[in-house]
């Protein structure tokens, strides 16, 4: 693993008035685990170690927490079977970095479809993960002042305030892009939107040309709303992307 420890990064988090932010790192290697924890701290971050997927559970079920960094090979509980019990049982939305090894696109994808937020392959640099820490940071609590505090359409509802996703009234356990895909849509109704579009958009980040990447979200959407309403929200464009329904069917 290639340690940057004496990164150029700087102190974005208090510039940006994130200093206090919690963190979890989830990793069984101490060497690694330290190395991250002292990056971050040195960003002003605050962190809590847990070296497997049972201490993890036991931290968040206990502590309120602003990010996640989470390796995947854990004794005990996994990495997938905690991200899993995260947004199932603890119905939490709070933003995930996973480390791993694997770097395939279908493992990428299939990590995105249990809720991970972001996705760094080991050995990385040190510097990329705080950046990538940061940008979550920022997606989860963006300066949204002046705009609205929620958007409706039909029985779906988006509140900027609390960022919570309602379908009659029954609460979505949404992922920060999920949730941002959402927005977008409730937004500018009447536009659709390219693949391109909402990943540019979503995403913050150059569109990599991977299309799997939001057909997924948009299908992980469409089903935790359709456990609740069997109204259609979400019209595919066919040759061009999506956009919000336009009907009820």
């Amino acid at each position: 693993m290639r340690h940057n420890v004496n990164s150029d990064s700087r102190n974005e988090s208090e510039e940006s008035g994130w200093k206090n932010s919690r963190i979890l790192i989830v990793e069984d290697d101490a060497h690694i685990s330290d190395i991250i924890a002292a990056g971050l701290q040195r960003e002003g971050y605050r962190c809590t170690q847990a070296y497997s997927g049972s201490e993890a559970m036991l931290q968040l079920e206990q502590s309120t927490y602003e990010l996640l960094v989470l390796d995947l090979m854990l004794p005990g509980l996994s990495g997938e079977a905690l991200m899993g019990r995260l947004r199932g049982e603890l119905s939490s939305s709070v933003p995930v970095i996973v480390l791993s090894a694997r770097d395939q696109l279908d493992h990428k994808l299939e990590l995105f479809g249990l809720g991970a937020d972001d996705y760094v392959t080991k050995p990385f640099e040190l510097a990329e993960l705080l950046a990538r820490v940061h940008a979550q940071l920022k997606r989860a609590r963006p300066d949204r002042e002046a705009e609205t505090e929620s958007y409706r359409h039909r029985e779906l509802v988006l509140d900027n305030r609390t960022y919570q996703a309602t379908v009659k009234g029954e609460p979505l356990t949404l992922t920060r892009q999920e949730y941002r895909i959402l927005e977008l849509l409730l937004k500018h109704p009447s536009r659709v939107f390219t693949k391109q579009d909402l990943y540019t958009l979503a995403w913050d980040e150059p569109y990599m040309g991977e299309d799997k990447t939001i057909t997924v979200h948009i299908s992980n959407i469409r089903n935790k709303i359709k456990a609740h309403c069997e109204q259609n929200y979400i019209d595919t464009v066919w040759g061009i992307g999506f956009r919000l329904s336009r009907t009820d069917s």
